[in-house]
């Protein structure tokens, strides 16, 4: 594929560190991280902070997957309401999940703020945008969850939506202030060089190939010809995940994530297209996600086609999504273009794996990966510190394939192409 095809604006800095050769010598680890996204990143610092050795092999370059190619859109919670995870999980479960739920942008905005970490960020909320009736009324019962439990959280009209987002279309929404932006590729950067500096190991080209249980133990070999011993591994692989570990690849959705970059917009126009630095996904069956770059680009993303982009044509669809909320960004140049993997889960919550003692696995972000991910990694080296399931915020469960699954990403692509059509007519 051409480069011209996958330019995205992110990029990493001049000086970055490299890891290609951060490997351990000899011995055994405590823990072998596969995969140096935000998640893998995140349990490596946190777990070398507890004094954990902790190797990570990424089988790619640091900020090269989703973790560097996301929006960087900063949002607490989950997909669903604090009254439904409680139903779901039952009283003590779900109540900790809540609390979980809530922290997440604040891992994020916390980390940066405490390790000093060189990533633009701004932290002026997120807007869930309506645009049926329906919607607004989910928005409602949202705000009525979250605002009984003290969070900084505003039901906004059809008229405040439209000064706060410059948008057309909307009827009203939703505006979480605990939310924000930043910089993705900045972000899982800097997390991998406070990781190193805790004493964490980054090698970067080191596909792992091979797992195998010897007395306890786990043997990881590399493709680069490496072998490790391990206490545990995590498998932080998410929507790159491959058959490492069986049948896990098929308990998620892979798609992807189409993104699209403005020139910087002209004074006149970024006075009006989100003046506040809010970022925001809307309400549709194949939602539209966008916020403003640091250098004042309009950064918009969608879902795509399920094969690899060719052309330009390939980002179509988020150029007519641009042109549909903002008319008076006609004459302004897509300067930028590109995509990222992201990974589903059939009930849209993150799972979590044990299948065998020490072996752990983590899959579903669900589109809100920076905070959850953040948060989770934390969570995750207490769990390879002590042992205590407690500190998990989501229950262990058992990897279950999806039945079917070699069909599910034709279902997938069928369902997309409807689900756009009946956007379309709700225009």
């Amino acid at each position: 594929m051409p480069a011209a095809f996958s330019d995205p604006i992110w990029q990493k800095p001049k000086i970055a560190l490299a890891f290609e050769r951060e490997l351990m010598a000899g011995g055994t680890v405590d823990a072998v991280i596969v995969g140096g996204g935000i998640m893998g990143l995140s349990t490596a610092l946190h777990a070398a902070r507890a004094g954990l050795s902790v190797q990570v092999l990424e089988a790619g370059m640091i900020g090269q997957g989703a973790s560097g190619l996301n929006g960087g859109q900063v949002i607490p919670g989950l997909k669903y309401d604090p009254e439904w995870l409680i139903e779901h999980f039952g009283r003590e479960r779900g109540e900790a999940l809540v609390d979980f739920a809530a922290s997440t942008a604040d891992a994020v905005f916390d980390l940066i703020r405490d390790e000093k970490l060189a990533v633009p960020f701004a932290r002026n909320g997120w807007i869930q945008a309506a645009h049926t009736e329906t919607a607004l009324t989910a928005a409602a019962n949202r705000d009525r969850q979250w605002r009984a439990r003290g969070a900084d959280v505003k039901l906004l009209d059809q008229a405040e939506i439209a000064a706060i987002t410059g948008a057309k279309g909307y009827l009203g929404g939703w505006l979480d202030r605990r939310a924000g932006v930043i910089d993705p590729l900045s972000y899982t950067m800097e997390l991998a060089r406070v990781a190193t500096a805790a004493g964490a190991k980054i090698a970067e080209r080191q596909k792992v190939l091979k797992l195998n249980n010897e007395a306890g133990l786990w043997r990881v070999a590399t493709a680069g010809g490496a072998e490790l011993r391990a206490k545990a591994v995590v498998l932080a692989t998410n929507a790159y995940t491959d058959g490492l570990l069986p049948g896990l690849a098929q308990t998620i959705v892979p798609l992807h994530s189409f993104q699209i970059a403005t020139a910087p917009l002209p004074a006149d126009l970024a006075a009006t297209v989100l003046p506040g630095g809010q970022a925001v996904s809307d309400s549709r069956r194949i939602l539209v996600y966008y916020r403003k770059s640091a250098d004042g680009r309009l950064v918009l993303g969608g879902r795509g086609r399920m094969a690899l982009p060719s052309s330009p044509a390939d980002w179509a669809h988020c150029e007519r999504a641009l042109l549909r909320l903002y008319p008076v960004l006609a004459g302004i140049a897509i300067e930028k273009r590109w995509f990222g993997r992201v990974a589903m889960t059939p009930d849209h919550l993150p799972h979590l794996h044990e299948p065998e003692k020490g072996l752990l696995a983590v899959v579903g972000c669900q589109g809100r990966g920076v905070g959850l991910m953040s948060a989770l990694g934390k969570r995750m080296a207490s769990y390879l510190a002590t042992g205590d399931a407690t500190e998990l915020p989501f229950p262990l469960s058992p990897i279950r394939p999806i039945p079917f699954h070699a069909f599910r990403q034709v279902g997938v692509a069928a369902t997309i192409a409807w689900y756009r059509m009946l956007d379309a007519f709700e225009r």
